[in-house]
């Protein structure tokens, strides 16, 4: 029975997760204060142990492993780099990087841990049943043996989502997982975890009010928030606006003690900084953050358009170009590394498939921060209240 569930699960989800994980906000700086390529002194004592998919991604080994090793200069992380071996030698010879991958093994601070033939990013989601050995399944279980505190994949999402479900299981009195991802606003050190952007496209009020916990914890512990505004994204602030899922999820999370619900949120308001969780079933979100990839891009297009021609337009270029790469660095899902996906007994980091070295540095400091706030004490805690009020 509990197979036939998650296969449902991992089969409605797969479908569209592998065009869902672009997340439009670089936790870099936000979660532990940090500018990438500054140097800081690391005790090695603090480091935490990473379970990288080295096989997952469009162009995979060569820029996780290059971000692996930049991860483990910048982090307190030490990484246990999962692939086909002989592949990845090879690879990090053609591009200059075993040098440092040598020194990196002579120092412990990344271990080759070798894996069976891959999941293609084309792949189904469920192949991950039949392909026992692929480096997504081994990462996942040197989790669930203790041998590592997160994973991290930029692989085929439906199957790190499949792969998740079916080797770690869902935390107890979690119906659903849901994809987090962290969204800019006004506030460039306030960003908004909006949950779910593509993991579920039909929801049920439990399953939304499920994901407003979810995100509670995680605003708290990682993000730091002591009380986090929960919102509804909804057409309107009223409380009978909506369609009938928003109108009864309304219902649960106003009676819900656990969580500071600030009401319905409408989509003007998602990046007012008004909100630190906004939830949503995952085909509203996935939409929404697809909008919100098309932002950067047609703005500095406006932009470029509306500078005057000629001279003058080449001197106001000039002053502007710092200012424009920084806005264009803070709405550019390119530029950065990856989302949660919550609900499951683990800390999951799910990065895009083009994921370069920086974007893998992104999405290792979102792990790290995971696993050294206690998320997942505080989620079992979550799901033991919710199975003993069942």
């Amino acid at each position: 029975m509990a197979g036939t569930v998650a296969g449902t699960v991992v089969n409605s989800a797969g479908s569209m997760a592998g065009s869902v994980l672009q997340p439009v906000m670089d936790p870099l700086r936000r979660l532990q204060g940090g500018v990438p390529g500054e140097e800081l002194e690391i005790d090695d004592r603090d480091r935490v142990w990473v379970a990288v998919d080295g096989m997952g991604g469009d162009n995979a080994p060569v820029p996780i492993l290059e971000g692996c090793l930049q991860a483990i200069e910048r982090l307190a992380v030490k990484i246990r780099f999962v692939g086909e071996t002989d592949r990845v030698l090879e690879a990090a010879a053609a591009a200059g990087l075993d040098e440092a991958l040598n020194a990196a093994l002579g120092t412990g601070l990344l271990e080759l841990i070798s894996s069976g033939p891959s999941v293609e990013m084309h792949e189904e989601a469920t192949v991950v049943r039949r392909k026992r050995d692929a480096s997504i399944n081994v990462a996942m279980d040197l989790v669930k043996r203790g041998e590592a505190q997160a994973i991290y994949s930029a692989g085929n999402s439906g199957a790190v989502m499949a792969s998740a479900i079916f080797r770690l299981g869902r935390l107890a009195g979690i119906d659903r997982p849901a994809i987090g991802a962290l969204f800019p606003t006004k506030d460039p050190g306030q960003p908004v975890l909006v949950l779910d952007v593509g993991a579920n496209m039909d929801c049920k009020p439990s399953y939304l009010h499920q994901f407003a916990l979810l995100g509670d914890i995680y605003c708290r512990d990682v993000l730091q928030v002591n009380q986090p505004r929960i919102g509804l994204l909804n057409i309107g602030e009223e409380e009978c606006k909506g369609n009938d899922l928003s109108v009864r999820t309304h219902e649960l999370l106003i009676e819900e003690s656990r969580l500071h619900f600030a009401g319905n949120c409408e989509g003007r308001d998602v990046l007012s900084g008004e909100f630190d969780v906004v939830v949503c079933d995952g085909f509203t979100g996935n939409v929404l953050l697809k909008f919100l990839e098309s932002v950067g891009s047609v703005l500095l297009g406006v932009l470029r358009a509306e500078l005057p021609r000629g001279r003058r337009g080449k001197v106001g270029s000039a002053f502007l170009r710092s200012n424009l790469k920084r806005i264009k660095k803070r709405l550019d899902h390119a530029e950065h590394g990856g989302a949660l996906l919550l609900g499951v007994n683990g800390i999951c980091v799910i990065g895009h498939g083009s994921s370069k070295a920086l974007s893998v540095v992104s999405a290792l400091r979102l792990a790290h921060s995971a696993a050294s706030h206690g998320v997942m004490d505080h989620l079992a805690q979550l799901g033991a209240k919710a199975t003993s009020r069942a």
